[in-house]
């Protein structure tokens, strides 16, 4: 069985009286263990992608399975349990409650999940974070708000990880960082997805997958 498993999505928005194609016919599955890039030019759909592996949006045709379960043109509710169960999602904008500490965020992260993977205290520790784990995310720096972020990704043991270009707003040192506790961290059973704009972290991948206009190229 597949972790991660999308078939022919196709994906649509209106403008006015026209239909502008964002996906068109874009399968991709990964492989237990796998980390996938997926790369192209601004406006290439991307994060379309992204949004309906996350099951934050559906597909107009097509569907995606997570760890052999159908995610897309579910009920709202059923769609987050599914995403709780088995998606971290790892975003530019870090994930994290603002009124919320480090640690209360990834403890709060791993409660909605599932039980059996690392501990909170165990990846606080592990992705460097002690030493701000008392603290609130406007007070933490490009890497620490990353790493933070990846904490929280990882908290409910995540069957996939979908990462939405998570270096893009950190140095190179501490790009090197994150990548290396990407590769050390990510869910090994499972499947990582990192949309990023960046070389670095593309070779740093198993396979890159690039989109041109909505399609695989």
């Amino acid at each position: 069985m597949m972790p991660l498993e999308a078939r022919g999505l196709h994906r649509f928005y209106r403008r006015g009286g026209t239909e502008i194609p964002a996906l068109l016919d874009v399968s991709l599955s990964c492989r237990a263990g796998e980390t996938v890039a997926v790369t192209g030019p601004s406006g290439s759909g991307k994060s379309t992608l992204l949004g309906l592996l996350a099951g934050l949006d559906d597909p107009d045709g097509g569907a995606v399975h997570v760890a052999g379960r159908r995610l897309s043109h579910q009920s709202p509710a059923a769609a987050a349990r599914l995403r709780a169960e088995h998606i971290g999602i790892l975003t530019q904008s870090s994930g994290l409650f603002g009124h919320l500490s480090v640690q209360e965020n990834v403890r709060f992260a791993a409660s909605l999940g599932r039980s059996g993977g690392p501990a909170p205290a165990e990846l606080i520790e592990g992705l460097g974070l002690r030493a701000v784990r008392h603290s609130t995310p406007r007070t933490l720096s490009g890497g620490e708000t990353a790493r933070a972020g990846l904490a929280v990704a990882l908290a409910g043991t995540p069957t996939v990880l979908l990462a939405d270009e998570p270096t893009a707003e950190v140095s190179k040192d501490e790009e090197a960082t994150i990548l290396d506790l990407l590769g050390r961290w990510r869910p090994g059973g499972g499947a990582t997805v990192i949309v990023t704009h960046s070389p670095a972290v593309a070779a740093r991948a198993d396979r890159i997958v690039h989109l041109i206009d909505g399609r695989l190229a």
